[in-house]
């Protein structure tokens, strides 16, 4: 599977590894383009974050929905599950457990073949 599928199909399953990988990815560019504020003057009143960050927090926005989906695929679970953190508190920590700690279902399930097979 290669990244441009990773980031941008909401189909198949990834595991745990791959999850934890596009999370840093993600973060890497977050903080890269914080910098580029900082660089080149574009900050919110002295906040560290400034358009260039706003854009790609917009542009990633896709990209980690994709991801979360099918990470909750390979829990053998529909893609809305993403909602789930929506509810204050509770919501982040089920997702942390659910997608980054438990294990994917294994063997192919209803979204597709092992990811680890």
């Amino acid at each position: 599977m290669d990244w441009k599928f990773l980031l941008t199909s909401y189909e198949g399953r990834i595991n745990r590894g791959k999850l934890w990988a596009c999370v840093g990815v993600i973060f890497v560019g977050a903080l890269v383009a914080a910098i580029i504020d900082n660089i080149i003057g574009t900050t919110f009143n002295g906040e560290p974050y400034g358009f260039v960050y706003v854009i790609y927090a917009l542009a990633m926005l896709y990209s980690v929905f994709a991801v979360y989906a099918k990470r909750w695929h390979d829990r053998d679970k529909s893609g809305w599950w993403s909602l789930i953190g929506l509810v204050p508190i509770i919501g982040g920590i089920w997702m942390l457990v659910e997608l980054g700690i438990l294990e994917g279902t294994r063997g192919a399930n209803q979204y597709g073949p092992d990811p680890l097979a």
